[in-house]
């Protein structure tokens, strides 16, 4: 893939980007440039570029906003101590828009041009990537949209791939805390033979309104049941989950309708080499439940590229609650969280391989 680049002739400036980088929130502000490349059955893909960020034009016939065919990824770019930018395992987030590319009848992108995609746009706008203080990093997405001007129903004959980035500050800005999990009994995320291991777009939108309930019950996430028997633990909104026994052995809700999580990945890899057994098996609402009460189930956290790592504390449904598990203050997890951020930030050895150096 031969990509061109054109560089924006109004850069910003130095200043207002260190003022953007002192308090980037999360998905406020976005870099200088953007990547494209479009395919066509006659062509491929073709006519691969960098160029100024910009608003794009469509059609009102676009089968995107009719037919919702569009996947994308979330990954993150980190600077290390010796000013160096590096990506984390960015071929598992091409392996996986490969997969979710099959599931929504797109055409795959090659995972090398995925990374090279990722890499260039990363270059171009690299002063972009904050300092590693404070857990800040360059947040990017990629995504893949059907960009063909038709209303007929069938996989789209345009599509376009695009990577944008935007500089993300820490998720907990005020240290790691526990979150409370709502559990939605009238709402589920994916069924069998669905799209829930494939990431996009539909399944977030599916779950707002279960996240709309979890507020409004004072709770910061929800967890959904899966969709055939209402009893195992699937995943949250946007993040994995793991439950810690007192053994020390991990389970984590096998996949097949939910997503298959990079971080989660990591993780499974990270605690195995701590010496704990994980195991990935269905697991009830109510295995989760008793688990607490009788002391079993010792720590429950959920993963995910933006928080992480993050404790898990109450579960509340209509009618009840759990308790937090009450093991030693999440020792477990912030192990693993600490030692994945480590490695992430280049401050521990990258034993797995898992940074990819982009400049």
């Amino acid at each position: 893939m031969d990509i061109s680049t054109t560089r924006t002739s109004t850069p910003t400036t130095d200043d207002r980007l260190a003022e953007i980088l002192a308090n980037p929130g999360f998905g406020t502000y976005f870099t200088d440039h953007m990547f494209t490349v479009e395919w066509t059955p006659s062509e491929g893909w073709h006519d691969a570029r960098v160029t100024p960020y910009g608003p794009l034009t469509l059609d009102p016939a676009t089968a995107v906003l009719h037919y919702a065919q569009e996947i994308f990824e979330g990954m993150k770019a980190y600077r290390h101590e010796d000013g160096s930018v590096w990506t984390f395992r960015p071929e598992a987030n091409a392996e996986r828009m490969v997969r979710s590319s099959h599931r929504l009848a797109l055409p795959e992108l090659p995972p090398e041009d995925f990374v090279r995609a990722v890499d260039a746009l990363v270059e171009v706008d690299q002063r972009w990537v904050p300092d590693a203080a404070g857990e800040k990093s360059l947040y990017i997405r990629p995504f893949m949209i059907a960009t063909e001007k038709f209303l007929g129903v069938r996989p789209a004959q345009h599509v376009t791939f695009m990577v944008i980035a935007s500089p993300a500050g820490a998720y907990f800005s005020k240290g790691v805390k526990p979150i409370s999990l709502w559990l939605s009994t009238d709402y589920t995320r994916a069924g069998r033979g669905g799209m829930g291991a494939a990431k996009t777009g539909g399944n977030y939108a599916s779950s707002l309104i279960a996240q709309q309930e979890a507020t409004a019950q004072g709770c910061d996430q929800v967890v959904f049941l899966d969709a055939q028997e209402g009893r195992y633990v699937e995943e949250l909104g946007g993040m994995n989950m793991y439950f810690v026994h007192a053994d020390g052995h991990i389970v984590t809700p096998e996949t097949g309708t939910i997503l298959e999580g990079i971080t989660r990945s990591s993780i499974i890899d990270l605690a195995g080499k701590l010496g704990h057994q994980v195991e990935e098996r269905k697991f009830s609402i109510d295995e989760w439940r008793d688990g607490v009460t009788s002391g079993d189930i010792v720590e429950v956290f959920a993963c995910g590229t933006a928080a992480v790592v993050t404790p898990v504390g109450q579960l509340r449904w209509a009618g009840g609650e759990a308790g937090a598990a009450d093991g030693e203050a999440g020792s477990l997890t912030m192990q693993l969280r600490q030692a994945l951020v480590d490695i992430q930030y280049g401050r521990a050895d990258d034993t797995f391989g898992w940074m990819h150096q982009v400049c």
